[in-house]
């Protein structure tokens, strides 16, 4: 699988709330760096997880939609 790719704005927005989280919730301040490698491991390890699940729920709703559509024409 590809790695997932965010664009600047996206990926710059998230690094500053990963900094946010860790100065509100730790009490440590971490670097823009820190923050974009940790956001590239969670993109690495979470990524496939959630892209898997958002496929399977995906199938199922056309699965649903096929089945209603059957529905109606019969």
């Amino acid at each position: 699988m590809k790695p997932i790719k965010l664009p600047k704005e996206q990926r710059d927005l998230i690094t500053e709330n990963i900094r946010a989280y860790f100065e509100a919730e730790r009490g440590e301040t971490i670097g823009h760096l820190a923050a974009d490698n940790l956001l590239e491991f969670f993109l690495k390890e979470l990524g496939p997880a959630i892209y898997n699940g958002a496929l399977s729920d995906c199938r199922t709703l056309a699965v649903q939609r096929m089945q209603s559509l059957e529905e109606d024409i019969y």
